[in-house]
């Protein structure tokens, strides 16, 4: 009985301790898209709101906004911030992503389809919190790259 007590007791901590680091991290929350502060090369996607939200362990991230060619875009995506791929889904250029934590404020992200790489990219909180700077690199259908500054503003 007292295992089961001390058991039960370590997992109540351990999903508190882990509500509470995802409740302190800088990139959690609604992030819409700073047109006159970004800096898009010709044909670059633009994600115009971003939402970053606990889902249990993991992070589940929301993106609306407009391909190159000028349609719509809405993708999900459900994983860790531990650099391992996961799902994404809605995206025709990319299949899975991934985050890995580079800082406190500060996340190296890498989509890919079909295993291949198709944006690379930094994404990087201010310190006060209030602006978010994601800086990538696109390789479209014909293997042209085009690079790209997005800033945010957080909601």
């Amino acid at each position: 009985m007292r295992i089961r007590t001390s058991l039960l007791t370590l997992a109540v901590l351990f999903a508190a301790v882990t509500v509470c680091f995802a409740a302190d991290d800088p990139q959690l929350g609604t992030w819409k898209l700073n047109e006159a502060k970004s800096k898009f090369g010709a044909g670059a996607p633009k994600n115009t709101s971003v939402v970053y939200e606990a889902a249990g362990d993991s992070v589940k991230v929301t993106v609306d906004g407009v391909s190159g060619d000028g349609k719509a875009t809405h993708t999900e995506w459900t994983g860790k911030f531990d650099g391992k791929d996961y799902p994404v889904t809605g995206d025709g250029s990319s299949d899975a992503r991934s985050y890995k934590r580079i800082n406190a404020n500060t996340l190296a992200m890498t989509n890919k389809k079909d295993g291949k790489p198709t944006i690379t990219g930094h994404i990087t909180v201010s310190p006060d919190g209030k602006t978010r700077t994601v800086t990538t690199s696109v390789t479209d259908a014909s293997g042209k790259k085009i690079s790209s500054t997005a800033v945010y503003d957080k909601q």
